[in-house]
């Protein structure tokens, strides 16, 4: 039988080549929404991420948090192509105490030969992020240090206020490669046809489309809804990168295509789709 969506409602959230996807998506017997959910922006206006850098090397920060992975390779992408090389950025930050979320950020810092101070333990939450500041508390207390957080995305208010409540003179390092679209219309429509239910499918090509997607949720009070929506439909990535951002948002990913491509990605959700419908998303 060939790859046939039979009508479902198929949620795009591509952006370059969003007209493309959307041709496929009907191709395949689907009903296309599109959504561009992302815009490239020149590394050079990541002016907070070049302070930041610039701070570090003048041994201005106590303690640097590195809440990803993604984040903190563009980090060094920013900094490398902007002010020509890395390495004393690189230095500066083996020379701090670096505290890391997860693995990712940790194998970013073990390909720089950086040993972190401290880790989170699973499952790598600012939750137990906060607990192990504590545990470390009589090796360094956080009252009056300055702590750099490294973010990708959206900003973790939790984690911020729980160090800032421990004494620490917080700084925010938002780091980005990609921006939100300048017209958001079409993302928050469907991000209310999501929470509405009115998706079937939703299709995932890069890690910043979801941070994107509940960054918008979130912003019109629909991070619950969106969330609790994803549980629900049939949820399509591309890759291991991506489909590695979805869960540590806690979204169950459905498939990955045999090959990490668009028209793979579009085919084999087509035919895969009504399958994974039929089952039980409990």
């Amino acid at each position: 039988m060939p790859p046939d969506f039979r009508g479902l409602r198929v949620l795009s959230l591509e952006s370059r080549r969003s007209k493309e996807m959307a041709s496929l998506i009907t191709t395949y017997g689907g009903r296309a929404i599109e959504a561009p959910s992302m815009r490239e922006v020149p590394l050079e206006t990541n002016t907070e991420a070049l302070a930041f850098a610039d701070a570090l090397i003048r041994r201005e920060f106590d303690v640097v948090v590195l809440l990803t992975g993604v984040g903190t390779r563009a980090l060094l992408r920013v900094v490398e192509q902007v002010r020509g090389t890395a390495a004393p950025f690189i230095e500066a930050l083996a020379a701090t105490r670096v505290a890391a979320r997860g693995p990712k950020p940790v194998a970013v810092l073990r390909e720089l030969n950086i040993t972190p101070w401290l880790i989170a333990p699973e499952p790598n939450t600012w939750r137990e992020l906060l607990a192990a500041f504590d545990a470390k508390r009589d090796e360094l207390p956080l009252a009056g240090l300055r702590v750099a957080v490294q973010e990708y995305g959206v900003s973790n208010p939790s984690l911020l206020a729980g160090l800032s409540e421990r004494g620490a003179l917080v700084s925010t390092v938002p780091v980005y490669q990609w921006a939100l679209p300048e017209d958001l219309t079409p993302l928050r429509a469907a991000i209310a046809a999501l929470a509405r239910g009115d998706i079937d499918v939703v299709l995932f090509t890069t890690a910043t489309q979801v941070t994107h997607l509940l960054q918008v949720a979130a912003e019109d009070g629909l991070a619950d809804a969106t969330r609790q929506a994803l549980s629900r439909v049939v949820v399509a990535s591309i890759g291991p990168t991506t489909s590695e951002e979805l869960r540590e948002n806690g979204i169950r990913v459905d498939f990955e295509p045999s090959h990490p491509k668009m028209g793979f990605l579009v085919r084999e959700a087509a035919e895969r789709a009504e399958g994974f419908r039929n089952v039980s998303r409990d």
